[in-house]
């Protein structure tokens, strides 16, 4: 499972700005997952409180924004939105395409107490 490599990553990085902020507390972290990056959401959710136990992360509301794929397709230049990993041009029926967005993970916001 990778989402635990993924939440500790997360928390050290969270730690880390609550330490420079001189914070005691993270109330909360939100994220936003692209649906292609891979991660499990609930997996992650799980995850995150067992990788935050006995710091000042336990107890943080663990938000997450699932951001949708973003494609251009390489014949037409068309933009849309897909539906699965292999995106087919909704114009001109094309498989060249390119995820340009939906594979993001990123810390949106952290929330200190």
């Amino acid at each position: 499972m990778h989402e635990m490599s993924i939440a500790l990553s997360i928390i050290d990085a969270v730690i880390a700005r609550a330490e420079q902020e001189n914070s005691q507390k993270v109330n909360e972290v939100e994220l936003e997952v692209g649906s292609v990056s891979g991660v499990l959401p609930e997996s992650l959710k799980f995850c995150f409180s067992a990788a935050a136990k006995n710091t000042i992360v336990e107890g943080a509301d663990l938000t997450i924004h699932e951001k949708e794929p973003l494609c251009r397709c390489d014949a037409c230049g068309n933009h849309f939105q897909a539906t699965d990993f292999i995106a087919k041009c909704v114009t001109c029926g094309s498989l060249k395409t390119t995820i340009i967005s939906g594979r993001e993970l990123l810390i949106k916001s952290i929330t200190l107490d």
